[in-house]
């Protein structure tokens, strides 16, 4: 009986974990993260060189969810028409003449955001994420403080502050963090969050954040792939300018 009893307690524990972790990850999404990088600084640190000069997408994320059909295949064809704004906007930083990133990002991403009758095909889901990257201009609010690229250094308070003067919301801003002994970190992506009426809101640092990113963050890890991660206060941050060869 007291087996029984033991063997019956550990199902329900399983049971409970899986409905727990299930309803962590797969349950329907409350808002989309439009993420933005620094090609300088990401090819810094995939040994790239980039000729963009400007915050290019990385992309359209729902806060939960990934890769939620896996059928549902990337068709390039679908997206002739705004293939210029894609190319420019939101270009693969390893090969710009290549569509493999965007195929990538709607079968980790566009497929769960897809849930959504505004997003529920691979054009509107693309001309989405393009239409709110132009319309929240990332990189002329930066210009606009006096946030450029230099050789000299910024507090997280003054880059955070800019973009809450003008949006109204915190962003989430990452950074590349020095190795041991560094004295400052690189700004490297900043995600600006949106509801499901496309409505700007808070990137909050919540716990829900965190679980929602498991995936992310393993991603990286298999690829063997440092990433980002949330700038710390008190470093100074480093705003590479574009160098290299191209």
């Amino acid at each position: 009986m007291r087996y029984r009893m033991k063997s019956l307690g550990v199902l329900l524990f399983l049971g409970f974990c899986l409905v727990t972790s299930s309803h962590v990850l797969f349950h329907e999404w409350t808002k989309l993260i439009l993420t933005h990088h620094w090609p300088q600084t990401f090819c810094t640190m995939e040994h790239c060189h980039t000729r963009f000069n400007y915050w290019t997408l990385h992309g359209l994320w729902p806060d939960r969810g990934v890769a939620c059909n896996s059928s549902w295949h990337f068709n390039e064809s679908l997206i002739q028409d705004i293939l210029p704004d894609m190319e420019k906007s939101w270009p693969d930083l390893f090969n710009p003449t290549s569509t493999s990133f965007w195929k990538y990002e709607w079968h980790k991403h566009g497929t769960c955001a897809a849930t959504a009758e505004a997003l529920n095909s691979q054009h509107k889901y693309f001309s989405k994420a393009l239409e709110l990257y132009h319309k929240f201009n990332l990189d002329g609010v930066l210009k606009q403080n006096h946030i450029v690229p230099s050789e000299q250094h910024y507090t997280l308070d003054a880059v955070e502050g800019a973009i809450l003067n003008s949006y109204g919301v915190k962003p989430k801003i990452q950074c590349l963090h020095p190795g041991k002994g560094g004295e400052f970190q690189t700004l490297g992506q900043i995600e600006i969050c949106v509801d499901r009426e496309f409505e700007l809101v808070s990137c909050e640092k919540a716990l829900d954040d965190i679980w929602s990113r498991v995936n992310d963050i393993l991603s990286y890890a298999l690829n063997g792939v440092t990433g980002f991660s949330v700038c710390d206060e008190d470093l100074p941050i480093y705003y590479p300018p574009l160098t290299g060869k191209f």
